[in-house]
């Protein structure tokens, strides 16, 4: 046996020594997590099962050493648990600091308290129309160790209750009036489920459906239920009415009207504003010659009107709005009445924002280490002068430089003289409102913007080549609903030309005809629409991302060429003298976060794209295509360090490992450690293909009968630190199963471990 092979033995022996009990107090017994869950009458529903999700929560808890956060599952090695033991009674010197670093105090079956937990998971499925079911618990003591218990929960689930009929009594006519005109839109409706859930929610809706029409007052708390679950069996007779009367103040049952606005315009809290500038609908109050902001944007951000009924969804589209127009570092809206008589019912508007500084900085470094052997530094200078013209614009300069020098190199090759680099500009001008020629488009109901962009990157790769893009792009994004937006950029233009080459590029460059046609001079003029749809803001417990991304390329130029008399697959034409690319282009990825738990959630994420091209190309630009393997990707390889399909790279540096269509699927499971050290376990699967067959690259087209064994398949383990505004990431990523033959024959074929492991340092999550 080697060294480290006889402490891991020192080490079992010592802490197998060890008590987990020792320091107990003597009526204490150690909680050693649940046994098991027995449910009776299980419901199997969409709606039983979330019943059961939020009764497991009230049962969970986790006992030391957990697997995973699990409550049956432990860790055999409770090292936390046994020097806490060991050391509770000899807290001094080093024995002190052993013991607040490192041991975990006991969780006692008293602490867990299983009946109050079995009464809590009784309501929880009462709250879901469960009104029959019952929850009871058992303490089983160790049979060797009668200071550890386990739990055992019973459950019986019943049938669950229905609603029967629902009735709205005792409002006042005027909310009667709007509860009867906008009944299509409740949450409770005959023959579905009882939900407390659904109850809360119906509330909120009627408060802003008053709100809406002016009740400002008007709260949710005014409102009860009261539900009769006798009369038929099965059945609840609901019935929703106002509480008593001396419990709603007055105010909250009449409607109100806007008064005066006021905006106030400060460079900082403590500043007096002593100029001011009126208009027909309010008041702008600032300090110096003139406004910071132009009352034209603040006309079309502000929906709310002198004399107009008090609007619930005009006050958030103000708030919405000005929010949108990035120029303040806080911005409050507040409603007063304008007097305290009985009678009164306007509302006074003070609109405080706060300006942020007008111009702001931001530098991002970062280290980059390749398997290839480069190794080298990365800055992004990121400056920004907002509100630039007084109306809520923003203008960015970015400035990104990144160097890489070799630190091996191949056998019977000499290093690189002249390292690689990359150089890039980028300058962006944001406007809060959609922009047209000729037209301004501000008035709109929901947040809208618009974004100019040019940009030029020279990219030297040493020993290979020297090349320079320009881009130019104009997008329109807008928001339709609080969760929906959609981005439309009717022109990018990309236009990629290759400097220089070296005599090794030269070669590979004709060994790989695809490479040449992929990295040759041309434009890319090409129109991108993209969907998103981004559940968050609703706070529920599982949050679903999509979005959608469809590109096209050079087909309006096509169409001029053929309005001109040539035929739509005519190779070889050209913009400005240089050939375009022509295709079409298709990505959609979902990601789904399930939280689980306090501090576990599960993060999954599924995505895949293809990419067409025609006319005038017969390979895709290589910044267009897909690659997988990274610290954002499939993590147990390298960026570019697999595909396409079955085919796997040498010597190209990973260049011609991409491809026109891909498959990618993630999970991770998120869990806390301790403070802000959170851990993760994950597993990644996907690859790339191509569309055609390739010579140069045998296995890479996409064929149904053979892709299942050419994804990719890799775990590993993470550990996150959060600071809140920054999130620190560190993945090991251990590989499964290679999409390519290796010399180990089945579905595990990596043939020494430690070339299956990749390290990974990033910053945020990887999705």
């Amino acid at each position: 046996m080697n060294k480290i092979s006889w402490l891991l033995l020192l080490l079992a022996v010592v802490f197998s020594a060890c008590s987990t009990t020792s320091g107990l107090p003597q009526e204490e017994v150690l909680y050693t997590g649940i046994k098991k869950v027995q449910i009776a009458h299980e419901d199997k529903s969409d709606h039983g099962l979330e019943a059961q999700t939020e009764m497991m929560a009230a049962l969970d808890c986790a006992p030391n050493a957990a697997f995973l956060g699990s409550s049956t599952m432990r860790f055999p090695l409770p090292i936390g648990l046994w020097l806490y033991n060991a050391l509770v009674n000899k807290q001094t010197g080093f024995n002190k600091w052993l013991f607040n670093t490192f041991a975990t105090t006991p969780v006692l079956i008293s602490s867990v308290n299983p009946s109050l937990r079995a009464k809590m998971a009784s309501n929880a499925l009462r709250n879901y129309g469960y009104f029959r079911s019952t929850v009871s618990s058992e303490v089983l003591p160790n049979e060797k160790n009668n200071k550890k218990a386990k739990v055992n929960y019973y459950v019986d689930m019943q049938d669950v209750f229905h609603l029967d009929s629902i009735a709205y009594v005792n409002f006042p006519d005027s909310l009667s009036d709007l509860i009867h005109q906008y009944e299509s839109k409740t949450y409770l409706r005959k023959g579905d489920a009882f939900s407390v859930i659904n109850l809360d929610a119906e509330r909120i809706r009627l408060a802003e459906l008053f709100q809406e029409d002016g009740f400002f007052f008007y709260k949710p708390d005014y409102m009860t239920f009261k539900a009769d679950t006798i009369a038929h069996p099965l059945n609840v007779q609901l019935r929703m009415e106002p509480v008593a009367k001396s419990d709603i103040p007055n105010r909250a049952l009449r409607r109100w009207y806007i008064g005066d606005i006021k905006v106030n315009l400060r460079r900082n809290n403590m500043r007096r504003l002593r100029d001011s500038i009126n208009t027909d609908d309010f008041t702008v109050f600032y300090r110096g010659q003139k406004s910071p902001l132009r009352i034209s944007p603040l006309y079309h951000a502000i929906r709310i009107r002198p004399n107009q009924l008090y609007s619930l969804e005009k006050s958030r589209e103000t708030q919405e709005r000005l929010s949108q127009l990035n120029i303040f570092s806080s911005m409050e809206m507040r409603f007063a009445p304008r007097d305290t008589t009985v009678n009164c019912n306007v509302l006074d508007v003070s609109i405080d924002g706060t300006l942020d500084r007008p111009i702001s900085a931001e530098l991002e470094a970062d280290m980059h280490t390749k398997s290839n052997g480069q190794i080298g530094p990365e800055l992004t200078l990121n400056v920004s002068k907002k509100n630039m013209f007084r109306g809520g614009e923003v203008f960015t300069v970015t400035a990104k430089g990144s160097y890489e020098w070799q630190t091996h190199h191949p056998v019977g090759e000499s290093a690189s003289k002249i390292n690689s680099y990359e150089l890039g500009l980028t300058a962006a001008l944001d406007f809060p409102r959609l922009m047209f020629p000729g037209q301004v488009n501000s008035r709109s109901r929901h947040m809208r913007s618009t974004t100019f962009k040019l940009g030029v990157n020279e990219l030297h790769r040493a020993g290979y080549f020297d090349i320079l893009s320009f881009t130019g792009e104009a997008t329109y994004n807008w928001q339709s609903t609080r969760t929906q937006r959609v981005s439309f950029s009717p022109i990018r233009l990309t236009y990629s030309k290759l400097l220089s080459t070296t005599a090794k590029f030269d070669s590979i460059m004709n060994a790989h005809n695809y490479l040449y046609l992929s990295m040759n001079d041309q434009f890319i003029p090409a129109m991108t629409i993209s969907y998103t749809t981004d559940d968050r803001v609703l706070q529920r417990r599982t949050h679903t991302w999509w979005q959608t991304t469809f590109t096209e390329s050079g087909n309006l130029i096509a169409g001029a060429y053929i309005m001109a008399g040539n035929k739509w697959n005519t190779k070889n034409k050209k913009l400005l003298r240089n050939p375009f690319a022509q295709f079409i282009k298709v990505t959609s990825e979902l990601r789904k976060t399930f939280r689980i738990g306090e501090k576990k959630e599960l993060a999954t994420r599924i995505m895949g794209g293809a990419i067409w091209t025609y006319g005038n190309s017969n390979v895709a630009p290589y910044s267009e295509q897909f690659y997988v393997g990274g610290a954002n990707s499939i993590r147990a390889y390298t960026v570019r360090g697999i595909g396409p399909g079955g085919y796997h790279g040498h010597s190209t540096n990973y260049m011609d490992q991409t491809g026109d269509i891909k498959f990618e699927a993630n999970a991770e499971f998120r869990f806390n450690l301790v403070g802000s050290f959170n851990g993760a376990v994950f597993l990644d699967t996907g690859n790339v293909w191509t569309m055609k067959e390739d010579e140069e690259r045998p296995g890479a087209k996409f064929n149904l009968r053979d892709c299942w064994n050419q994804i990719a398949v890799g775990t590993g383990l993470g550990l996150r630190y959060d600071m809140e505004f920054l999130v620190l990431r560190l993945d090991l990523g251990i590989a499964l199963h290679s999409p390519y033959k290796t010399t180990k024959s089945g579905y595990y074929n990596i043939p020494v471990f430690k070339d299956a492991m990749s390290l990974h340092f990033a910053i945020g999550y990887p999705f």
